[in-house]
């Protein structure tokens, strides 16, 4: 009887019990983990498609990193960014340090609102069109802690990579927090094709130490490192004079430096704070091109507070020249061979 509601079966097998609405519900939970986990593959397969079509729509992708804190890498980043924009390019600026995002208050876009649209979160446009992506236009409370374990931190990482809307881009910029961990590894590991390692340090011996922590990570993945800046590489002292005269400037711990007044009277003196030439003699030891010098300028810690990078409030000014300089050895770097492929450890 074929149409029986009694199920059939051959040997001594027990006959299956019909299901009860209770025992129907039981199976629920599973279904509804079930369609949540289908979900959840097919945005990591979507993620995944974009990613790879990020690849192909951005020329460059450079990681910039530090050894240590403090040595000014994302003043460094920001920098980088504003300097190819104002050469009329594409840029963007990730801001990839999820517990410490300051790129957004460097910029002057802090409290700006991140538009999705078709699933996808559309960058928030700053200075010279470069398009910014950070944690802090996720927090409602700038002061509120970013208290997460590692896992979840690469989850936003990679919604970062593969999530946001770039477009086409001549260059992205990507700012790490210090060190070579997790967050760096991570995009090594999920964004194809990067350009290469850009690693900022100070002067004195133990940023050095930790910046070449930063080369060899590099070198450990099989990722070319552009290139060394130097920041806060010396503080600038101008003055006036009699004209074509000798004067004697005090130095620190009063070491007097000796400088000329030219045709109109002015002279200028360059205080090595921090000592000088460490980041040269770091990229020579260890055979990685070195991209330049950035000054100490107590401007780009107010334009950093005041949210109008050096770079914009200051277009023609020491630290603008020398960010030009550092961008242009930059380029040509990105124009040679990129070398081998990621190495996955």
């Amino acid at each position: 009887m074929s149409d029986s509601p009694i199920s059939h079966h051959s040997g001594d097998k027990p006959p299956e019990k019909p299901q009860d609405d209770e025992a129907a519900g039981a199976d629920a939970p599973s279904t509804e983990e079930q369609k949540a986990q289908m979900e959840q593959a097919y945005a990591q397969m979507r993620r995944k498609l974009r990613i790879t079509q990020l690849a192909e729509g951005i020329k460059h992708k450079v990681m910039v990193l530090s050894g240590k804190g403090g040595v000014g890498k994302t003043t460094v980043a920001t920098g980088l960014a504003l300097s190819l924009a104002r050469q009329g390019l594409s840029v963007g600026l990730m801001d990839i340090d999820i517990t410490g995002p300051n790129v957004p208050k460097m910029l002057g876009v802090s409290g700006a609102e991140l538009h999705v649209e078709e699933g996808q979160i559309h960058p928030v446009p700053g200075p010279h069109g470069v398009k910014v992506i950070s944690m802090a236009f996720l927090l409602e409370d700038e002061d509120a802690p970013v208290i997460w374990r590692g896992p979840i931190k690469l989850g936003a990482i990679q919604q970062f990579i593969g999530d946001v809307a770039w477009g086409e881009l001549d260059a992205l910029i990507i700012d790490f927090p210090p060190g070579t961990s997790d967050e760096p590894l991570t995009v090594a590991q999920s964004l194809p094709n990067i350009s290469g390692v850009v690693v900022v340090t100070t002067p004195q011996d133990v940023a050095l130490l930790d910046s070449r922590k930063s080369i060899n990570f590099a070198k450990t993945l099989k990722l070319p490192c552009l290139g060394v800046i130097e920041n806060m590489a010396g503080y600038t002292l101008r003055g006036r004079g009699e004209p074509n005269t000798s004067i004697s400037v005090d130095g620190p711990e009063g070491t007097p430096i000796e400088t000329e007044c030219d045709a109109d009277g002015n002279w200028q003196v360059t205080l090595d704070l921090f000592k000088s030439g460490g980041g040269e003699s770091a990229a020579e030891e260890l055979g990685v091109p070195f991209l330049g010098r950035l000054p100490f300028d107590p401007g780009i810690v107010r334009g950093g507070d005041d949210g109008v990078h050096r770079i914009v409030a200051d277009p023609d000014g020491d630290s603008a020249k020398a960010f030009e300089i550092v961008v242009k050895n930059l380029q040509a770097q990105l124009t040679e061979d990129s070398g081998p492929g990621l190495k996955i450890i």
